[in-house]
């Protein structure tokens, strides 16, 4: 067997030692990197070869890689790489990995050409000076294999280790039975789906009703898939902690031989000294990190069990390195990985740069794929604040860094320029003045903070640069197709804000680059994956979440039936009530009484669900005065996980009452409240997001881009009514369940409204 390793991990993973080095250091975007290796390349003779694919054998490893270019003329082999900042203020370390890819190619282009001998040039190319500082060396082919050797041979084990776990793995997974003996109904035809769809490499959107067990039902068949397929990773990726959960239990019950599980979790979450910056001399589990990285590495592929977050942390402190860097490396020997959506589609997503960096072929499960257009927008969105720029400003004067300041103050005169006696702006390109302001003033921040990266980190100059370095990034593939750029007044600037410094925080305005579909991001992510399966109970009409997601035009789609039957739950419309904001004062009354005739004829839980907490408590205070005896309590604004959990444990077999929530918040999907817990849910809104002017600009752009008629179903009414579904979804968990929805508003009765309610629905 071959075990295939890209240049720059098999680098990583022999040449890195000493600390963990994370100490603020702006780097070049990934475009800027991009333009800089042309400006170099540029610079080069008509005979110069740009980026050669080399590869070479050592035993059972095959070592493949792109070196940056060869200049045939002198002999001279040139890895490029873009920076900011003193190049002397550069981690040894850093160097040190450098070199060692440089001298891999070099070992590998001898061998391929017959040299006896190359000059081996490391060129750093400063972004913001175009300047190149070259270090070179010259070395003989029988150097360069000694080094190419001795590298390999230092992974050489690990790699042995490796192949043999892959075809224990494999032999695992072929010989794997369902854990349940039969499927549920509907379960069977979901696996069957996403099987098909990995056999044909394809992507599949599955809407499956909730209680047939998804989640398993869309790993059992990706995993059995895996060894024909060649996967060489799972990555199951949800929206919210309950559904990660979900898929550690899932795989708990599949117990599959050989599998190594990894939980990946936010570094707040993970981070034992969050009072401490990431380098050797602040934090002691970054000093020495790369050195015992190896023996940590060793005991977590070694565990017959998951590494779940507790036992990533209980490792890391065995070996004492940091618990959230060792997971991240733990990446790379996993075969399955569940985290958050970020990890793959965000601009930085480690999964996804890790797969496209070793060319892995993976198998993607997007669970609660709803979720992933919201979520989608705001992973490219920005925004710049004035209070943001003015803390900056502060800070700048306080440290008395006048370079600075006076970018700062010339960005802050540009900015007051944009204001206007309108509430809301679009405008069709950025403010050229202002942006280049802009650029400007995170130039003077990115040079300061390069050439002090042992300074203690400020958090408002830094916090803005990140900001602004989000934006100017999404600026460049600014487009109206996608995207819209807008002014907003600033309506609450900062509290501490006073005197004129408070008068131009309210005359400068919010200024938003707010992403509308997030496709054309979205889809090179979908069209890296070998296969990939995005699943959900509400995911209709199909067409909207292929669109606006970017699934490619050869997906598949699976509609399971449900296994639920029509007279498990009924469904009633409230005709005579209307929550339009003109008539709620009018509504009030007529939703607390169909609460409480529903409540006496059958007592037991219920859930209310109102589009506002204003509503919610304007309802229930209305119940509680007209039908004070009827046992209630409420979901609270910015309630905690504690108060959550106390508000969920109300709900037993035994007790009774009606607990008020707001729609599409923590309690109106991702809970399960099955039998006697929850027999019922009252829904007083169609969940449509309000009308203002930014929900206009996204109608009428989506309207443009899709078609007639779709701008608004994309905007407002399926949103909207994914919610209410998802609300409604709480009652009936299983084919035992019984139940009943009241729908509070004669809207629901309209046809383009129930063509988005579920098929199985006998609605009244």
């Amino acid at each position: 067997m071959t075990y295939r390793i890209a240049v720059r991990e098999l680098c990583e993973f022999s040449a890195k030692t000493g600390d963990l080095d994370l100490r603020f250091t702006p780097a070049p975007s990934a475009l800027e990197g991009i333009e800089g290796h042309a400006r170099v390349a540029s610079r080069r003779g008509d005979d110069y070869e740009r980026e050669l694919s080399l590869s070479g054998r050592f035993e059972e490893l095959l070592v493949r890689g792109r070196a940056d270019g060869f200049d045939p003329a002198r002999g001279r082999l040139e890895e490029v790489k873009t920076h900011k900042g003193r190049l002397d203020r550069q981690p040894a370390t850093h160097r040190a990995l450098h070199w060692a890819q440089l001298r891999i190619y070099g070992a590998l282009l001898c061998a391929e050409r017959g040299l006896a001998s190359v000059e081996l040039a490391l060129v750093y190319f400063n972004i913001g000076s175009e300047q190149e500082t070259a270090f070179t060396e010259r070395c003989t082919a029988a150097e360069l294999q000694a080094f190419f050797a001795d590298h390999c041979a230092r992974f050489l084990a690990w790699a042995r280790q490796e192949l043999a776990h892959r075809a224990a793995r494999d032999t695992g997974l072929q010989a794997l039975a369902f854990p349940h003996g039969e499927f549920r109904d509907g379960q069977r035809a979901l696996a069957t789906a996403v099987y098909n769809a990995a056999r044909s490499g394809r992507c599949l959107l599955a809407q499956a009703p909730t209680g047939i067990g998804k989640t398993l039902g869309t790993l059992f068949p990706l995993l059995k898939a895996a060894p024909a397929q060649a996967l060489d990773k799972l990555f199951f990726l949800a929206a919210k902690t309950s559904g990660r959960q979900l898929a550690l239990d899932a795989l708990q019950q599949l117990r599959a031989p050989r599998l190594r599980v990894l939980e990946l979790v936010a570094r707040d979450k993970a981070c034992e000294h969050p009072d401490k910056a990431c380098h050797g001399e602040s934090c002691p589990l970054a000093q020495g990190f790369y050195d015992r990285l190896p023996a940590a590495r060793a005991a977590a592929v070694a565990q017959d069990q998951p590494l779940h977050q507790a036992r990533v942390r209980e490792l890391a402190r065995q070996h004492e390195v940091c618990p959230y860097y060792l997971s991240q490396e733990l990446v790379r020997w996993a075969d399955v990985v569940v985290g958050d959506y970020n990890y793959f589609f965000d601009s930085s997503a480690l999964l996804y740069a890790l797969g496209q960096a070793n060319d892995w072929r993976v198998g993607l499960l997007v669970d609660e794929a709803h979720n992933l257009v919201d979520r989608g927008r705001a992973m490219y969105s920005a925004e710049l604040h004035p209070d943001s720029l003015a803390e900056a400003r502060r800070s700048a004067t306080a440290r008395k860094n006048g370079t600075i300041k006076r970018a700062l103050d010339k960005l802050r005169k540009t900015w007051h320029q944009l204001k206007s006696e309108a509430e809301y702006r679009v405008c069709a390109e950025p403010p050229a003045d202002w942006v280049e302001a802009l650029m400007n003033a995170n130039a003077s921040i990115s040079e300061h903070l390069a050439e002090h990266p042992a300074e203690p980190p400020d958090a408002a100059l830094q916090g803005f640069y990140l900001e602004a370095l989000q934006f100017l990034r999404l600026c460049e593939s600014l487009s109206p197709d996608h995207s819209l750029l807008d002014l907003s007044r600033n309506t609450c600037p900062a509290p501490s804000a006073g005197g004129k410094d408070a008068a131009w925080r309210l005359e400068s305005p919010v200024v938003c680059l707010r992403n509308v579909v997030p496709a054309p991001h979205l889809q090179p992510r979908l069209q890296a994956a070998h296969t990939s399966t995005l699943f959900s109970a509400t995911l209709q009409p199909p067409h909207c979440y292929a669109d606006l997601l970017g699934l490619p035009q050869t997906h598949g789609y699976v509609d399971v039936a449900s296994p639920f039957r029509a007279e498990q739950l009924q469904v009633r419309i409230a005709r005579e009530v209307s929550t339009r904001w003109r008539d709620r004062a009018a509504s009030l009354d007529r939703i607390a009484d169909r609460i409480a005739t529903q409540y006496l004829a059958r007592p037991g839980n219920y859930l209310a669900f109102f589009s506002s907490y204003d509503y919610l408590q304007q309802v229930a205070d209305r119940v509680a005065e007209r039908h004070p005896g009827l046992p209630q309590w409420r979901q609270l604004r910015r309630m905690g996980e504690t108060e959550q959990k106390a508000f969920l444990a109300r709900f037993t077999a035994e007790s009774q009452g009606v607990a008020f929530a707001v729609l599409g918040g923590a309690f109106a999907e991702g809970i399960d409240l099955p039998g006697r817990r929850l027999i019922g849910a009252f829904i007083a809104t169609l969940g449509l997001p309000q009308v203002n002017p930014v929900m206009e600009q996204f109608r009428e752009r989506m309207e443009a881009r899709f078609g007639a008629g779709r701008g608004y179903d994309y905007a407002y009414l399926v949103p909207g009514l994914q919610k209410v579904v998802q609300a409604a979804g709480r009652v009936i968990r299983t084919t035992e369940d019984a139940g009943v929805v009241h729908l509070m508003d004669d809207r629901f009765g309209k046809a383009e409204v129930r063509r988005l309610l579920p098929g199985w629905w006998e609605v009244d």
